[in-house]
């Protein structure tokens, strides 16, 4: 995403903006804007949208004039969200793990944001699940209850395999088993959180092959 901020911010010579500043002001807008609808205050809205308005209001405070920018390039920018690229051991570990369970993200993105990373990076889910889906963003309890409903399962036949401690203990409330791959650089090297497993998690893994180890797949 810092890629795609940096070509966008020198195309249209918006200058003294770090890139990287750029992109985490971006997303430091992401927790707040799903809190909107998840209290209630804003009815649901694929996450896509939500970042648009998030990259706009982004652009207002560094002082530029959104609307001097064509919108099918703000577009652009707004879909490197869709062009983010797998950690190394995704795709093995992912494949191992498809040969005897069901892979489904259940992901606060919408569902062509998901498509469209799968389809770039070779990603081999199942389905795609998540909130557009089940109208409601993590960490709410009907994200996970409805998701498992949509696969005709009951949570406990669930695990959440996810990076973030927060989202592993809201999927473990709702009844799922649960599964910590810890992705200490996510953030960047600066990175503070979720640098390690905090409760104990059914598997903690150092990656996705590590975690079919576990699993034995």
């Amino acid at each position: 995403m810092a890629h795609d901020a940096a070509l966008f911010l020198a195309r249209h010579k918006i200058d003294g903006v770090a890139t990287s500043e750029f992109a985490d002001a971006w997303r430091r807008r992401y927790g707040p804007a799903m809190e909107e609808v998840r209290s209630g205050r804003r009815a649901f809205v694929r996450l896509d949208v939500l970042h648009r308005e998030n990259l706009l209001a982004v652009l207002g405070d560094y002082g530029v004039d959104a609307a001097s920018i064509p919108a099918e390039e703000v577009d652009g920018l707004n879909l490197a969200w869709h062009r983010l690229d797998p950690w190394p051991d995704s795709l093995s570990g992912l494949t191992r793990l498809k040969a005897t369970r069901i892979i489904a993200p259940l992901s606060n993105g919408n569902i062509v944001l998901m498509l469209d990373m799968a389809k770039r990076a070779g990603i081999p889910w199942d389905a795609i699940l998540g909130a557009e889906v089940v109208q409601a963003y993590k960490p709410m309890p009907e994200a996970y209850l409805r998701t498992a409903d949509v696969l005709g399962l009951r949570p406990e036949q669930m695990c959440l395999v996810a990076a973030h401690n927060s989202d592993l203990a809201a999927a473990r409330q709702c009844g799922y088993k649960t599964a910590f791959v810890a992705r200490p650089t996510e953030h960047g090297p600066g990175q503070t959180t979720d640098l390690k497993a905090e409760a104990d998690w059914d598997v903690i893994a150092r990656d996705f092959n590590d975690l079919a180890d576990k699993v034995g797949a």
